[in-house]
């Protein structure tokens, strides 16, 4: 077991990339595997770390409950959009939905800033055909904690969506534009909360706000906060928790995880029944994400959510001895 180091040339870049290298510990990965997942587009990240930059508006500023809460709100809605449609939906196709509404929540999910729809689901398509193997986008055992945390997508060969891998999404022009625009509803959101902030600082004054801090706290905050809660389960669910099913990866369950993610955070439930559109297997694992379609079911907005089946609930279990599993 042993680290392996590109080698980079003198200068800046070169040595954040080798120091990246060190930090990410390649310690399975061939040099071939290394080049392919390692050509990190400088110019590209510089959007990522401003986002995480703009978070230190807070000192500046100030702080008031009304942007907080509008902060975790965004958080929670924006996650369930990632983890209900971008996930559930257009990944796995684990219930149905009316061509309206799969275009409403897929615009919806695209100002959690992850990119498209067809891109979403191409990567996390291809992280399930090869889970834990290479070439997982982003597997812990493969590239490393760090990579697989938040590295993968900063390279150059991430940016692309393998048209191959969606192409039962191909055939709605509305979802390709999408995916070719995603950065417009997420600029329409940061637009809307500085004017929110700004009729509220008119309007409402006692509440100690303006667009600033709504955009600072609304935004900027919220937005990292989901995409470090988000790429847990990448990184985290990968490497911490318990497994109850033999997956042959390195899924794991992790209740914490689940809490922060929406239900997401029954992963090795997931990897073993992807089919689903419920990852909490039993009522006693709670999956906020199934509760929204339950209710989106209810509202007449989606049908035919996919259930566990019996059989893939005693199937492949770690913790029944095999003579007390049923068919």
């Amino acid at each position: 077991m042993h680290r392996v180091l590109k080698k980079t040339r003198i200068g800046i870049p070169g040595f954040v990339t080798a120091t990246w290298h060190w930090l990410s510990d390649d310690r399975l990965a061939s040099q071939a595997h290394v080049e392919h997942h390692e050509q990190i587009d400088w110019v590209r990240c510089i959007p990522f770390a401003l986002l995480h930059l703009a978070c230190l508006g807070v000192i500046w500023v100030g702080f008031s409950w009304i942007a907080v809460a509008v902060a975790v709100v965004l958080y929670l809605m924006r996650m369930f959009f990632v983890t209900a449609f971008y996930h559930r939906y257009f990944s796995h196709r684990t219930f149905k939905t009316s061509r309206t509404v799969q275009f409403v929540m897929a615009a919806l999910a695209c100002t959690s800033g992850q990119r498209g729809p067809l891109w979403w689901a191409a990567h996390h398509r291809q992280h399930h055909m090869h889970s834990d193997q290479d070439p997982d986008p982003h597997s812990p055992r493969i590239i490393g904690f760090l990579k697989s945390h938040m590295g993968w997508f900063l390279t150059r060969n991430a940016f692309a969506t393998d048209e191959r891998l969606v192409r039962d999404w191909l055939r709605y022009p509305e979802l390709r534009w999408l995916n070719r625009f995603d950065w417009v509803p997420l600029l329409l959101l940061a637009i809307g909360l500085f004017v929110l902030g700004a009729l509220l600082q008119r309007y409402a004054p006692a509440l100690g706000t303006d667009g600033w801090q709504m955009l600072v706290w609304g935004f900027f905050v919220s937005t990292i906060m989901l995409y470090h809660f988000t790429y847990t389960i990448n990184s985290l669910a990968h490497t911490v928790g318990k497994q109850r099913f033999a997956t042959g990866d390195d899924s794991r369950n992790n209740f914490f995880l689940a809490l922060l993610t929406l239900g997401e955070g029954w992963h090795n439930n997931h990897h073993h029944y992807p089919a689903s559109a419920r990852q909490g297997f039993y009522w006693w694992e709670i999956d906020v994400t199934y509760y929204g379609l339950l209710l989106l079911k209810s509202l007449g907005l989606i049908r035919d959510l996919r259930p566990v089946s019996t059989e893939a609930l005693h199937r492949d279990r770690l913790d029944i001895k095999p003579s007390e599993t049923r068919p």
